[in-house]
């Protein structure tokens, strides 16, 4: 099980509104096939593409949500928004 932490910054809640995109910080060593297998396991959505970047020793990961599936949900069961 990979440990994802939602990030909660004014960019990453209007990435939530305007593009379908939920952001997290994760362990280095996770891969995006992984990533997206948890998260429709866990949220019971479906992953359109799955963006990592690793900056600073950390890992954030960029998830577009296909969409009949709102990303606002999702970060309403997470309590970001």
């Amino acid at each position: 099980m990979i440990q994802l932490k939602p990030v909660v910054t004014e960019k990453a809640v209007m990435m939530i509104e305007l593009q379908n995109t939920l952001t997290f910080r994760a362990e280095k060593k996770a891969s995006k096939d992984e990533i997206k297998k948890e998260l429709e396991e866990i949220f019971k959505v479906k992953v359109e593409k799955v963006r990592t970047l690793i900056r600073s020793n950390r890992k954030y990961i960029y998830v577009r949500l296909k969409k009949e599936f709102p990303a606002i949900d999702v970060a309403t069961k997470l309590g970001v928004i």
